[in-house]
């Protein structure tokens, strides 16, 4: 697929569009679609493009715009998550997903990350438009690479949606 989009484009100067019809099921159609839909995109070439899944369509729409908003070439929220390992304190899974699905429609561009601990959390929330560091009883939260305010981690969706906010308030100013 890649292959034949390099060579037609450089014989034909005629829209692409570009997919990977027999990617398969929802992880290895994901891992497929961005491997050959986003090497392309990234070397200019393709003006439409289709993820296939097999199942609900749903996901394949769900998978072409987070491959869009990965590669900075459409506005939306990329959202991070650190892995689980020992020093991890919270649901990073848990968490991320309540957030992906509070904010993952806000046509903005914008970067939250949910981090499990305090080790790592912070160094790595500088990174981040509005990150999360998940802790016991407590959580941080991080505006802009910078300690915005502790939280009781049983409210961390109220504060989060009021850290958005926030953030997106002191950006339009």
């Amino acid at each position: 697929m890649i292959e034949a989009n390099r060579l037609f484009s450089q014989e034909r100067d005629y829209p692409l569009h570009l997919g990977v019809t027999e990617a398969g099921t929802l992880i290895s159609s994901a891992v497929r679609s961005s491997i050959g839909i986003g090497t392309l995109l990234l070397e200019g070439l393709g003006d439409t493009l289709r993820v296939s899944v097999s199942g609900d369509p749903v996901k394949e729409l769900k998978i072409a715009k987070e491959i869009l908003i990965s590669l900075k070439l459409r506005k939306g929220v990329l959202f991070i998550a650190c892995p689980t390992c020992g020093r991890t304190v919270v649901d990073t899974e848990k968490i991320a997903l309540e957030l992906e699905e509070e904010f993952g429609n806000l046509d903005e561009k914008l970067t939250i990350a949910v981090m499990g601990c305090v080790v790592n959390g912070p160094g790595e929330a500088k990174e981040a438009d509005i990150a999360l560091i998940g802790g016991e009883k407590e959580s941080l939260i991080y505006l802009g690479g910078s300690f915005y305010k502790k939280i009781p981690t049983s409210k961390i969706l109220a504060e989060m949606k009021e850290a958005v906010s926030v953030f997106l308030n002191k950006r339009e100013k």
